[in-house]
């Protein structure tokens, strides 16, 4: 591989108490949280849009549980879905359009300023100290200071530049396929079957589902990696949130391969609404309304921390004294890295477990945690705790700390978490049983 020198001088914009890189649910509630607690914060977002998954990647619904009081509850009720239907515990989708006008209400702040469409691409080190990012955007590259910053980007970008050690998928290397998520209206309530996922035992006709679906697959209606056709109820009558496009074999952290996998999503959404219009019930009228803006993406780096969890752990309800995230549940949700559907026989459901702080702090590095899917944890861990609602619980603890952080002069290794847990709980935040 050629290589060449580049050198350059760049503005340093501007130095704030608490930089965020990525404003997907991680990201957006570790803003704001920092932001409430009189932080000076950055909220650095390579789309146009906040929201990541939310907004952006039209992920819904929000999947998962945390204890009571986080900001997981704030944005669901943000979000318009009626108390009595709450989006966790039905499957009910969140309007996306909508919510890419709430969340950027949300994150409007006086102490946040929000960079759109600006991509980090390298980070600021005195040592072993994350002192910034470098971030590029209309007017070309610049710097942002910090004295903490928050890697929220879900690929574990920030830590990647920042030489921290990072793991990708199982043993083989494998990751969980990618996915893009579209909307459909047209169909027909009193006949249209929900199906809000792999555990979903609805029927059709006398038979489940999914096994209908897997018939059709094998019957050559459907590719056989599309066979858990999964058709998610929103907050409007008629219309389905559907997640059931697949690419296997791909990282998306290569570039190379964005493209050829985001082609064939699109692909994969004509012959889906094919097999709707033409075999299931009430769908004879469906079309497309909507779908990602960008790829949904499951599984890239996982940042090695100062703890890594074990999904035997969270199976089976651990807990921890440094806790910031508590009763976290989901079931261990491998969408198969060769196939379609699970990648394992049985799924593995997990007792409400805790995240400990040291999950949240990088080995090797200070002045520098993570929040969302690239927290640190193994393969099979992560498939719990990747959903959105966790990824709340997640950024807003860290935000909190990073502010605590600016506000002591102290690094995320040394600041008392004792004193954090207090400053949580101080809000609502519940912590311990």
């Amino acid at each position: 591989m050629k290589r060449i020198n580049y050198e350059k001088s760049l503005e340093l914009r501007a130095t704030y108490d608490v930089v965020v890189a990525g404003s997907g649910p991680a990201g957006i509630c570790a803003a704001v949280a920092a932001a409430r607690e009189g932080a000076r914060v950055a909220l650095v977002e390579r789309y146009g849009v906040v929201g990541g998954n939310l907004t952006a990647g039209y992920v819904g619904p929000i999947l998962g549980m945390v204890g009571k009081g986080t900001m997981r509850d704030e944005i669901v009720a943000l979000l318009g879905v009626p108390e009595n239907d709450m989006i966790g515990e039905t499957g009910r989708a969140h309007d996306v359009e909508q919510a890419k006008y709430k969340l950027a209400e949300f994150v409007c702040h006086p102490n946040i300023d929000v960079y759109l469409q600006c991509t980090v691409c390298d980070t600021l080190k005195e040592g072993d100290a994350v002192t910034g990012i470098v971030v590029a955007g209309g007017e070309g590259t610049f710097a942002l200071g910090a004295k903490t910053t928050i890697d929220a980007t879900g690929d574990g970008l920030v830590a990647y530049l920042a030489g921290v050690t990072t793991e990708k998928g199982r043993d083989d290397g494998l990751m969980q396929p990618v996915t893009l998520e579209f909307t459909i209206d047209g169909v027909d309530e009193s006949r249209g079957v929900i199906c809000i996922g792999d555990v979903d035992d609805v029927q059709l006709n006398g038979e489940r589902f999914l096994d209908y679906c897997k018939r059709c697959a094998d019957e050559g209606k459907l590719p056989a990696h599309l066979a858990a056709v999964r058709l998610h109820p929103t907050v409007r009558a008629g219309q389905r949130q559907v997640n059931t496009t697949q690419a296997n074999g791909v990282d998306m952290t290569k570039v190379e391969q964005i493209y050829p996998a985001d082609l064939e999503l699109r692909r994969q959404i004509q012959l889906l609404l094919k097999f709707l219009r033409e075999n299931v019930p009430g769908y004879e009228e469906c079309r497309c309304t909507s779908s990602g803006t960008t790829t949904g993406v499951r599984e890239t780096r996982r940042v090695m921390g100062d703890y890594v969890i074990t999904a035997e752990e969270m199976a089976a309800g651990c807990r921890f004294e440094d806790v910031v995230v508590h009763r976290a549940e989901f079931i261990v949700d491998i969408h198969n890295p060769a196939g379609a559907g699970q990648a394992e026989e049985h799924i593995q459901y997990c007792d409400p477990y805790d995240l400990p702080y040291r999950c949240f702090t990088p080995r090797g590095v200070e002045n520098l945690y993570v929040a969302g899917r690239c927290i640190s944890g193994t393969h099979r861990a992560h498939a719990s705790y990747r959903v959105m609602s966790i990824c709340m619980a997640m950024g807003e603890a860290v935000g909190i700390a990073a502010a605590m952080c600016a506000e002591r002069g102290c690094t995320p290794r040394t600041l008392d978490v004792a004193a954090l847990q207090q400053r949580m709980a101080a809000k609502g935040i519940e912590l311990f049983d």
